[in-house]
């Protein structure tokens, strides 16, 4: 019988002071993983991982980076490597300001970039070679529904997810061979400060109330709901999992039937 067993495994998961990357760290945790929290706040930190699953004897710690400043990430990245192996990597962080893309500024995209694809580049080039001579790896990219479907209103963040999940598929593609899947998950709507932010955002430039705002957009939802961090966490937790190994390359939405792509 395939695993779903994470003893063993450590774990580095971005953004995983709130929201879907603080959801993940607790599943993954749950099922016995060493967690390595990163983000830029050290007392979220310090609070998220007291607040980890440490029943199977697992060890969980924190790195302090920005990543709107890819150094920081590097370094970071660089110091755990030295004495770590870290067999799952959760690619997760804030999505760009909403904005229409017709007059997003060009800082906006170099930010946005920065922030995700390089990012992403520096935190898996880091941690691939010791994946490789464990004979395990999973690298999980948390990004949108955006890249099936552009959403309106989010000019910026539809270009680069859609160049992170692009970077995604060819790493795949390349260390399959080693035991390393890349995969990325596409959450839709789903209850974080993010999508507080959309709405409050849809809002301010329409006049509506924000209550007739969330209720368009539970009309374009099957599920008729937004989700919950912990479903999404769900899905990024099997990815991670031994009994994922034949997942590879695919990118998945977890958005209640939203999408209107097959």
């Amino acid at each position: 019988m395939l695993s779903l067993d994470l003893t063993g495994k450590t774990a580095l998961i971005g953004g995983s002071t709130q929201g879907i990357g603080f959801a993940t760290a607790q599943s993954m945790a749950s099922l016995g993983a060493n967690c390595v929290l990163i983000s830029r706040n050290e007392e979220s930190l310090k609070k998220a991982v007291s607040q980890l699953d440490a029943s199977k004897g697992q060890q969980h710690s924190y790195l302090v980076a920005d990543f709107q400043h890819p150094e920081t990430v590097q370094n970071a990245a660089n110091e755990l490597v030295k004495n770590t192996t870290v067999h799952i990597l959760v690619n997760n962080s804030g999505g760009p300001p909403a904005g229409p893309v017709s007059n997003a500024e060009l800082e906006a995209f170099r930010i946005a970039f920065n922030q995700h694809l390089i990012c992403n580049h520096i935190l898996a080039t880091a941690v691939v070679p010791g994946m490789k001579a464990a004979g395990y790896g999973r690298i999980v990219n948390v990004i949108s529904t955006s890249v099936k479907i552009p959403l309106k209103g989010l000019g910026v963040s539809n270009t680069i997810r859609g160049a992170v999940a692009s970077w995604a598929k060819t790493l795949a593609n390349e260390v399959g061979q080693f035991g390393i899947t890349v995969n990325s998950v596409l959450p839709g709507a789903t209850g974080t400060e993010r999508l507080t932010s959309i709405i409050d955002n849809k809002s301010a430039k329409t006049g509506m109330d924000k209550n007739e705002v969330e209720q368009h957009m539970l009309d374009e939802i099957p599920a008729g709901r937004f989700g919950k961090p912990e479903e999404i966490a769900a899905v990024i937790t099997f990815l991670a999992t031994p009994a994922a190994a034949y997942v590879n390359g695919t990118a998945i939405p977890v958005d209640g039937g939203r999408t209107g792509s097959i």
